[in-house]
C-alpha cells in the first residue's frame, strides 16, 4: 500500500499489544501485504482490509488512507478466525 507516513490508532496499538504485533510487523506487512477488501465509502477515508504474515501467523490490517496527503492510519489488526475465513484468510465463509 502506498503510504507517505503509517500512524496507529489507540485501538490499534491497544490491539497489537494483545496480540503481540510489533508496529515493525505492521508497517511491513502494510508495505507489502494483499489487499483483500476495499471499502471506497468510509469515512472520513476510504479503508482496506490487508492480509499479511507474522512468522507465518496470518494478520488481518484495516487502514484507511487520507487521499491528499497519502497519510495511512491504522484502525484495527487482528488474527483472523479458521472458522470465519476460508483456508487462505481472503475469503469469508458463508454463513450457514
Amino acid at each position: 500500500m502506498d503510504c507517505t507516513e503509517i500512524k496507529f490508532t489507540r485501538h490499534a496499538m491497544e490491539r497489537m499489544f494483545q496480540r503481540s504485533i510489533s508496529p515493525e510487523t505492521i508497517h511491513m506487512i502494510v508495505e507489502n501485504s494483499e489487499i483483500i477488501m476495499s471499502y471506497p465509502d468510509d469515512t472520513p477515508h476510504p479503508s482496506v482490509l490487508l492480509l499479511g504474515f507474522d512468522s507465518g501467523r496470518p494478520v488481518h490490517i484495516v487502514v484507511a488512507r487520507e487521499t491528499g496527503s497519502g497519510l495511512c492510519h491504522v484502525i484495527t489488526v487482528y488474527q483472523p478466525d479458521s472458522d470465519v475465513w476460508n483456508d487462505d484468510f481472503k475469503i469469508r465463509r458463508k454463513q450457514q
